[in-house]
């Protein structure tokens, strides 16, 4: 996939952060980001920002625009574009395959739309992730799920974050989104912070810490 990369420096890379924009951006949308993350170059973390294909969107009157998959309506029960979903999710596991050729510590985040692909694409995955980071997001299909998930990533670190006053995804439907993951039994750790859908400055730095844990850790 076309994509943004940012190197860290001069270092070896030793762990890659695969992170999927939202509906409408593109992969600049979070370089932006890195700087404030923290992370010192000896680290050795090399971000990827892939762009999503080009698409029509149905709740923006069919405008084609960098989607994942298509919207058809705002009320999250409706049922999603699962086959949009899936042609993403395969999408993103050439970027994973491709990644672990590189190093084999590898993060999968996402924002919104971006964050429901890192979820659905992460959890299936074959190989162990370092982690999985789902930023102002949801889960979808949590049957489908329980009966596809990937034995690898049972016990895979996932970070949700999410705004108490996002008009777009409400903070209800993500902590049942929350709850429905740790039903299933999986490592979630939860953060809130007073924003709508967008990033909060403490999110930065606590996204910052969360990686160089995962960055340090001996697994």
């Amino acid at each position: 996939m076309d994509s943004v990369e940012i190197k860290p420096g001069s270092a070896p890379v030793k762990m890659i952060v695969i992170w999927l924009h939202g509906l409408g951006a593109d992969g600049h949308d979070f370089v932006p980001i890195v700087p404030q993350l923290g992370l010192s170059d000896e680290l050795g973390v090399k971000f990827i920002f892939p762009h999503a294909p080009h698409q029509a969107v149905t709740i923006n009157n069919g405008l084609r625009m960098r989607a994942w998959y298509d919207i058809r309506h705002p009320d999250l029960a409706v049922v999603p574009d699962i086959d949009g979903i899936r042609r993403s999710t395969q999408l993103i596991k050439g970027t994973l395959e491709q990644a672990f050729t590189e190093v084999d510590k590898v993060v999968l985040a996402g924002f919104s739309q971006g964050g429901v692909i890192s979820l659905f694409a992460g959890l299936r995955y074959p190989r162990r992730l370092s982690g999985v980071l789902a930023l102002s997001t949801y889960l979808v299909d949590r049957n489908a799920l329980a009966a596809e998930r990937s034995e690898a990533n049972r016990e895979v670190p996932i970070l949700m974050m999410h705004g108490v006053d996002d008009p777009i995804i409400p903070l209800v439907d993500a902590e049942r989104s929350r709850d429905e993951l740790i039903a299933l039994a999986y490592a979630v750790e939860w953060m809130a912070y007073p924003m709508s859908h967008s990033v909060h400055p403490q999110q930065m730095s606590d996204i910052g810490r969360w990686l160089r844990r995962l960055a340090l850790t001996t697994k």
